[in-house]
């Protein structure tokens, strides 16, 4: 079964789905292709999971680092997953390239070169934002690129870690 609930941020309300393991999405509702993350017969509902989820999103939002992460999975590709493993690795605060990312999985898996596009799709479908944080990543120019949530929330979100570290630019 799977349940959603409603969190209003100051970037916008929040959609949170979850089933019975733990959170399998979070999102803006505002975002293109919503209702295709939607299951037809979702039930609207507190669980611990939102709850937890949000007292994640209100210290967030506050401009300070949780020091704890909510129950969540991803499911996907292997190459999907990889990409997300990485994504979690991503300090609150600081940004990488698509690059950087596909030269890590790179290593990883002992390949020779791995396409930056390719991490760039991967990244495109990341069903946790936020808390898996896409927004941390730019592209190789340092140009803002992408961000399922809109360019503004991402700008947003970058400047309000980098604000909570101190060296807003």
């Amino acid at each position: 079964m799977e349940y959603i609930n409603y969190y209003k941020s100051p970037l916008g309300q929040i959609v949170l789905s979850a089933d019975d393991v733990g959170l399998t999405g979070l999102w803006f509702a505002e975002q293109q292709n919503l209702s295709s993350k939607i299951n037809e017969g979702s039930i609207i509902k507190e669980l611990p999971i939102f709850k937890e989820t949000k007292r994640w999103l209100d210290i967030y939002f506050s401009g300070t680092e949780p020091e704890f992460t909510p129950n969540f999975y991803q499911t996907g590709t292997d190459f999907r997953m990889s990409v997300w493993e990485v994504l979690r690795t991503i300090p609150y605060g600081k940004t990488v390239t698509y690059k950087d990312i596909a030269e890590t999985i790179s290593k990883r898996k002992g390949l020779t070169n791995m396409s930056a596009q390719a991490v760039g799709g991967a990244v495109g479908h990341n069903k946790i934002l936020i808390i898996v944080p896409c927004h941390r990543v730019i592209g190789t120019s340092g140009n803002l690129t992408g961000y399922a949530g809109g360019l503004e929330r991402k700008i947003k979100l970058l400047h309000m870690e980098k604000e909570a570290h101190g060296n807003c630019e």
